[in-house]
């Protein structure tokens, strides 16, 4: 059995020009930030860096979450290709750093020209002479809980993340059949959940990404990021899946592996529909223009167009194509479908994060998509560095037995 991964020279040329793209849009943003007295243009720079670090972080952290889940309920059918999920995890806390890094900067360092943060206006605005709303919202927004919850949630999860992935390769060392670390990660995943559910499920996207507009506010947002997230995780798993298939390695991988994903890519579409319209019918219904404000600007504005793209990448084209049982189970509709998800849901986070920057002054060239290129280089050179240091079968796993008779 082909256990070792190493990594093909086009897989890493690949990612390194992907890199060195993604460097050369950041230096080119850095010289027109300096050239540039346009405040859009600075706000520009800083969304851009936002949105793409955030997006990475969270979708990165659903493998975490993916392993804390199945070991708590005994899933034995993610075994077959837990190694993948363990590298995706391991790798987060470089994507957490990236994101802490930029998410203080923005706090502590920008500015416009009138002295004013843009990007969080609360940072500047929330004095009673100013912004009564904001002010009204100070215990919440301010500069120390958003560093504190921020460095909290980034290092817990790069914690997590390695952890687990140490765990399970000390348990192929461990004596058969030896449930001490079984139940050690059991415990850890349940202490996990909860951290998970304290941040990604609550305050950090109140913090990150809805306080970008902070006189609008949704109690379904937070479950709406975790939604569009756990998607394009779930997607991400898949591609790696099939790369390392194609390569020839995890053989226990079978099509009713492969069926499994294709079915929490297709449901989970359909529950981040749910709460897409949950929020968007709630908020149309009631009519109140503190909420509808933050619909009028994305779907009767410029951004129209990606508003109905969003819809119809990440709703429509799953349930059409995905929901037939052969399509789950066919490895060129799964590879498209999972890059289509990961594009949409990128979308997704970028119309959730822009509108309340730039306002009606929106990009998407360049820039927008050198960055983002530069950050998917970096997951694959991560991750394929990761795979490469042990067995891609997780030997002396307790389901691996299971895995391997694994049926749909």
């Amino acid at each position: 059995m082909n256990d070792r991964f190493e990594i093909p020279s086009r897989l890493r040329n690949t990612s390194l020009i992907l890199i060195c793209l993604g460097v050369a849009a950041l230096i080119g943003g850095i010289a027109t930030l300096l050239m540039s007295h346009d405040d859009v243009a600075r706000a520009r720079f800083w969304a851009v860096l936002l949105h793409d670090s955030v997006f990475f972080t969270l979708i990165s952290t659903v493998s975490i979450f993916i392993m804390a889940a199945t070991s708590l309920a005994h899933g034995g059918w993610i075994t077959a290709y837990r190694r993948v999920t363990e590298a995706i995890g391991a790798n987060v806390w470089i994507f957490a750093t990236i994101s802490g890094i930029i998410l203080l900067m923005i706090v502590f360092t920008f500015r416009d020209a009138h002295g004013v943060n843009t990007i969080y206006k609360w940072v500047t605005e929330a004095e009673p002479g100013k912004d009564k709303v904001l002010f009204g919202k100070k215990a919440f927004l301010n500069p120390g809980m958003f560093v504190g919850f921020t460095i909290a949630a980034l290092g817990l999860w790069s914690f997590f993340g390695r952890k687990f992935r140490a765990m399970s390769i000390a348990q192929e060392s461990a004596p058969k059949n030896d449930t001490k670390i079984f139940w050690k990660v059991f415990r850890m995943s349940g202490l996990f959940l909860l951290v998970y559910a304290l941040t990604q499920m609550s305050t950090v996207p109140w913090l990150w990404i809805m306080s970008v507009q902070p006189h609008w506010y949704s109690t379904l947002f937070s479950w709406y990021t975790f939604a569009s997230a756990f998607v394009s995780g779930m997607s991400l798993i898949l591609l790696w899946v099939v790369y390392l298939k194609n390569q020839g390695n995890l053989e226990l991988v079978t099509k009713e592996h492969m069926h499994d994903l294709g079915k929490f890519m297709f449901a989970f579409s359909v529950f981040w529909t749910y709460l897409w319209f949950s929020q968007y019918m709630l908020i149309w219904y009631a009519n109140i223009p503190d909420e509808t404000v933050y619909f009028k600007l994305r779907q009767q504005g410029p951004y129209s167009i990606i508003f109905y793209s969003n819809f119809i990448i990440n709703f429509v084209m799953p349930i059409l194509i995905l929901m037939a049982r052969p399509s789950k189970r066919n490895y060129f509709t799964l590879t498209f479908m999972a890059m289509v998800i990961i594009f949409g849901h990128w979308l997704d986070y970028y119309q959730m994060i822009m509108p309340g920057v730039l306002g009606e002054h929106w990009h998407i060239n360049w820039y927008e998509i050198g960055i983002f290129m530069g950050f998917v280089g970096i997951l694959i050179f991560a991750v394929s560095r990761t795979l490469t240091q042990s067995s891609l079968v997780p030997n002396n796993n307790l389901f691996l037995k299971e895995t391997v008779i694994h049926i749909s």
